[in-house]
């Protein structure tokens, strides 16, 4: 019903928005020969604003095509390096024979696409062979190609670390921060020759117990039956993944918004300030950021569900109660990795203390490889995004991998 609703007011809306973003093209080659040129250009604003204000279920390009490295620029192309139904490992291969640390940045699933991480991508490039996980959107997935859940994750995590050149390094961004550290132990208890050699877990909820925020008490407020029940939805039979069972993307970001409604409800009176009055950067500065944010994905209704209970209401990986195909999962296991912890002064989804819990976690990491980073001033997309990602934080996952390498 939720997903049905949610496409019935797409499908209703979209023509309107069509017009209004094609409107608003035409309108704006007559601004000049208009004599009341302030009031249509007023107009046009109101047009382009209520055009762009809509969501998406297509991956955004990462478009990224050069980088920075020694005293050049080098092309960049992306090449698909292993695939499943679910995800890809993508790679940003330079034009260039020179190696450098190979470094898996493992996206979120948590209803936006990898290329969210757009920024952190181009940041770390120039010194790094970056790779990806490019999850897909489950809404594209066959209900042949079977279920995704919690310990899926997982499996992928390790298999796209054996595909890729031994010695690698893990970024994990967010949600991935749990299934990552438990990849890790597997791995170190397994010792797999493909086991990373440095961690760095930015803004996860490691251990949502400590300094619980508004998201971590709804998610242990209600049973996760509830969740099932009010939360996940039959993907429309019109798409590939027809009949799968979900949580729409769109019902995430609308969460997410609601959180800041009013940081958001000003961000669109700005834009049409800035529309009327021809500032062509803050303009372009919003649209690249609501192109991307209200581009969504749907998660498989079982990844999510287990998710929601495995870490937000049963703690199972502080509580050392977690398991992966009924194997138990032991960080103690990691001894030879670095481990860096970043997280945000002003984060109001995974707060200060829980991603830094991963520390006493794995007691067997030598003091000297283990750290944590709070970084004032940011909040959750702070961490891997802007100017203090650039200056502040990378040069600590910089010289974590460097120290490790």
């Amino acid at each position: 019903m939720i997903y049905n609703a949610y496409q019935a007011q797409q499908d209703f809306f979209s023509p309107f928005q069509t017009f209004a973003r094609g409107s608003s093209r035409v309108l704006k080659q007559f601004e000049g020969a208009v004599p009341e040129f302030f009031q249509l250009r007023r107009f046009v604003a109101a047009l382009e604003v209520m055009g762009g204000y809509r969501t998406t279920h297509e991956r955004p390009a990462f478009g990224i095509t050069t980088s920075r490295f020694g005293n050049g620029t080098v092309e960049v192309r992306e090449e698909v390096t292993a695939s499943t139904p679910f995800g890809s490992l993508l790679r940003f291969r330079k034009d260039t024979d020179q190696q450098q640390p190979p470094v898996l940045l493992v996206a979120p699933m948590s209803g936006h696409f990898a290329t969210l991480l757009r920024g952190t991508v181009a940041t770390m490039l120039p010194d790094h062979d970056v790779y990806i996980t490019d999850w897909h959107n489950a809404r594209d997935v066959p209900v042949a190609a079977g279920r995704f859940g919690f310990d899926d994750f997982v499996d992928h995590v390790i298999g796209f670390l054996e595909v890729m050149p031994a010695g690698a390094h893990v970024v994990a961004v967010c949600q991935p921060a749990v299934p990552v550290l438990a990849a890790a132990a597997l791995m170190a208890e397994d010792k797999n020759p493909s086991a990373p050699r440095s961690l760095t877990l930015m803004a996860g909820p490691i251990d949502t117990r400590v300094n619980p925020t508004r998201v971590n008490r709804l998610a242990s407020s209600r049973p996760i039956s509830w969740f099932e029940q009010n939360l996940i939805s039959d993907v429309p039979w019109r798409y590939a993944g027809g009949g799968r069972r979900v949580y729409p993307g769109a019902v995430q970001i609308s969460a997410f918004m609601n959180m800041n409604m009013e940081r958001h409800v000003q961000a669109y009176a700005d834009q049409f300030r800035n529309l009327v009055s021809g500032d062509t950067e803050r303009t372009d500065a919003h649209r690249r950021f609501y192109d991307e944010y209200l581009a969504v994905m749907d998660l498989p209704a079982e990844f999510y569900l287990e998710t929601v209970k495995t870490v937000f209401q049963d703690h199972d990986l502080p509580r050392g109660t977690l398991t992966v195909r009924g194997r138990p999962v032991r960080p103690e296991a990691i001894e030879t990795m670095a481990l860096l912890t970043v997280e945000a002064e002003r984060d109001d989804i995974c707060s200060v203390g829980q991603t830094m819990a991963a520390l006493e976690l794995c007691p067997n990491v030598p003091a000297r490889l283990k750290r944590n980073h709070l970084q004032t001033g940011v909040g959750h997309y702070g961490v891997f995004n802007g100017r203090r990602w650039i200056n502040e934080i990378y040069p600590l996952v910089r010289e974590t991998i460097q120290i490790s390498s």
